[in-house]
């Protein structure tokens, strides 16, 4: 479990500071405790769906995530520059999906 948990974790830490349309999954736990630890994100804004933007701060890198009922997590996208009127909505329907 702990090489898939570092090739996913490497894969976000890698993702440059604008909006990415590649999801990546892994454990709910683990999720949230890599955004804390590597991030220093914290909830910030829950959408009607159940997704979350996790934010560090004004200014701070940002992470979308939806929650799965089979106990894991995606981040939908990531990036730089939260505001506190940035929601999960938006954030994800600016992706640019089919694109590239």
């Amino acid at each position: 479990m702990k090489p898939l948990f570092t090739a996913a974790a490497l894969l976000l830490s890698t993702l440059p500071a604008v909006a990415q349309d590649d999801a990546v999954c892994m454990p709910t736990d683990e999720m949230e405790a890599a955004l804390v630890d590597w991030y220093d994100e914290t909830p910030a804004v829950m959408d009607d769906d159940g997704t979350i933007v996790w934010a560090s701060g004004i200014g701070g890198s940002w992470t979308v995530v939806s929650y799965n009922e089979n106990g894991t997590s995606c981040a939908l996208a990531q990036g730089d520059n939260w505001t506190p009127n940035m929601d999960a909505g938006s954030l994800v329907a600016g992706l640019p999906y089919g694109q590239g």
